[in-house]
């Protein structure tokens, strides 16, 4: 497993990027990574403040089954199902984790020390069910640092609401548009308001919003190579950061406004942005092109492993790449909007390609989980014989 202290190459990338006001979490959890120490190494000598995961990250940990043979042989002498199964696992999981962070929360003021988990992908359509089952996890992981991952779907925007209503602190994740990155700031201002009537401490609620990047120039580059056109080639690799920096100035725009500003005063939080997907797609572009290219002040970037230790090895952090560039961004996407891509259809898209990938990775992992439940049954069933 590579880890940052183990990189070479140019020094103090990371520390530059926190310098710049950019906090590094990492996009990746499994139980080895925990029990191995691999995990507290990257907190406290690689740079890494917080931890974030989805389904896919846990399918490929769980579905392993590295670490988890002696939980698995438990849960199923028990007799659990296997969604109850899944939860103990990844709840188990996001707790140490969130031990081995513990440090980190504690020293921002839990600004950082973060570690996410998300609801169930197919309760992505129903509001009611994913208030609950945030509710839920919440209990479950029973730690102060956790955050609830939502997405950012229209039932997931007044499940959002609820949720910060209740003193919960929420990941917003699946966020492609600007629109509805407006629409998510919205939200979670509604439930701060929610928050203070219902007497909760606005200090101890945090949330990052977390607006997707690289799958928007991989959705946006497809459509520009079949045109094929000097233009259109030219316009590659720039619709994504063009995007993110447009949303960076909306979360400029609306946590300057007045309504932020009343919360503010009673200890309410800005819900920064969160740079997702930041593993480039396209081998042609540089490797640490969604972390360079998108250094602001407050934001959250989280890397693959990969993105992370490329980024420790030659990573080249110059300051702000954000703020200066919000008319470029409007003019690419302006660009690719001449060019017959609507921006509209390929952001509704990528939502609905994201919530089916989490929920195929779900359950995959489920039909994983099954198996070895069925196996760990059987074995029981051969030693009493």
């Amino acid at each position: 497993m590579i880890t940052v202290t183990e990189a070479t190459g140019t020094p103090g990338a990371l520390e530059r990027l926190a310098d710049e006001g950019v906090s590094v979490w990492l996009d990746d959890l499994s139980r080895t990574r925990i029990e191995s120490g691999d995990l507290a190494r990257l907190v406290e000598t690689g740079g890494v403040v917080g931890v974030t995961t989805n389904p896919s990250i846990f399918q490929a940990a769980i579905g392993s089954g590295a670490g988890y043979e002696e939980q698995l042989a438990d849960l199923a002498v028990r007799g659990v199902t296997v969604d109850e199964a899944v939860r103990m696992m990844t709840t188990a999981d996001v707790r140490a984790a969130a031990d081995v962070l513990r440090p980190v929360y504690e020293a921002t003021g839990g600004r950082d020390g973060r570690v996410s988990i998300e609801v169930d992908p197919r309760l992505a359509h129903d509001t009611a069910a994913t208030v609950a089952e945030a509710r839920q996890l919440f209990w479950l992981v029973d730690r102060p640092n956790v955050m609830i991952k939502i997405p950012a779907t229209r039932a997931g925007l007044p499940a959002i609401t609820e949720v910060i209503g209740a003193g919960i602190s929420v990941n917003v994740t699946l966020i492609f548009s600007l629109e509805r990155y407006r629409e998510v700031m919205d939200a979670y201002l509604a439930g701060l308001e929610k928050a203070r009537a219902a007497g909760h401490d606005l200090a101890t609620v945090h949330s990052v919003a977390s607006f997707f990047v690289s799958r928007v120039d991989s959705e946006i580059d497809k459509r520009l190579s079949v045109l094929g056109t000097d233009e259109a080639l030219a316009l590659k690799g720039r619709a994504a950061l063009a995007n993110a920096r447009l949303a960076y100035e909306a979360y400029e725009e609306v946590f300057a406004g007045d309504r932020f500003t009343a919360l503010a005063g009673t200890g309410a939080q800005r819900q920064r942005p969160l740079w997702a997907s930041t593993g480039v797609k396209d081998p042609a572009y540089r490797d640490t092109l969604y972390v360079e290219e998108l250094v602001a002040p407050g934001t959250v970037n989280t890397m693959p492993e990969a993105t992370l230790a490329a980024t420790a090895d030659h990573g080249d952090v110059r300051g702000d790449t954000v703020t200066g560039g919000y008319d470029r961004a409007r003019a690419d996407l302006a660009a690719v909007e001449r060019l017959g891509i609507s921006y509209d259809e390929v952001v509704e898209q990528l939502e609905r390609e994201g919530v089916a990938k989490f929920e195929a990775a779900w359950q995959d992992l489920l039909d994983a989980v099954t198996k070895s439940l069925d196996s760990k049954a059987d074995d029981k069933g051969v030693d009493g014989e």
